[in-house]
This record gives C-alpha cells, structure tokens and sequence, in this order.
C-alpha cells in the first residue's frame, strides 16, 4: 500500500493505493493516523479509488483507524469506493458502520 497526503478545509485527506493486505500495510496507516491526532488533525477521508484490492486485514486496518479517530473525537470516512471493496463492505456489514461518499466533496462538506 502506497498513502499520499493533501489538506484540504482543516480535513486530511489520504490517498491509498495498491492493495491493502495487513501487516506493515496496518502500521504504516496506524502511525500516520496518530501523527495526524498528535498535529490536533482528526477530520479524516480515506480515498480507495486507486485501492485494487483488500483482504481481511485490510479491512480491519480500516477498522482500527476509525476506532483510533473516534476515540480521539474525531472520524475517517472513505471515498471512491470500487464495486470489489463496497461488496466487501456489504457482505461484512461494514458499509453501514463507515460513511462512504463518491466524491471527496461530498465527504468534506459532511464534516
């Protein structure tokens, strides 16, 4: 998993690309998460356009960051979601626990 970083309106936006598998994958967004936290920046988007696939783990490091930023009064929400990881999201139940939205201005105007 690759993670590109741009601000906008006081929300940080992520940019995920590649596969979002586990392992080093789950600290690499665990960490930039709490940096964000300790910087007072907890308006989150996950952008899954260039995400080509997740498993499991993946999806519980998304998971994992949603709890992270909700327990520091904040929040993640994911945009440009593929069919591939909204039927994951759909078969888990998950799509009714995340705020998904087809645009990052959709998202940042929701905050």
């Amino acid at each position: 998993m690759k993670m590109k970083q741009t601000e906008q309106d006081n929300i940080v936006i992520l940019e995920l690309s590649g596969k979002i598998m586990g392992g080093p994958d789950a600290a690499l967004l665990n960490e930039k998460l709490y940096e964000l936290i300790e910087a007072g920046k907890t308006k989150i988007i996950a952008d899954l356009n260039k995400v080509d696939w997740m498993n499991s783990s993946g999806l519980g490091i998304l998971i994992g960051g949603l709890t992270t930023m909700r327990n520091n009064d904040g929040n993640l929400k994911l945009v440009n979601v593929t069919e591939r990881i909204k039927s994951l999201l759909m078969i888990t139940k998950l799509l009714n626990v995340f705020e998904t939205f087809d645009s990052v201005d959709e998202a940042i105007a929701s905050f």
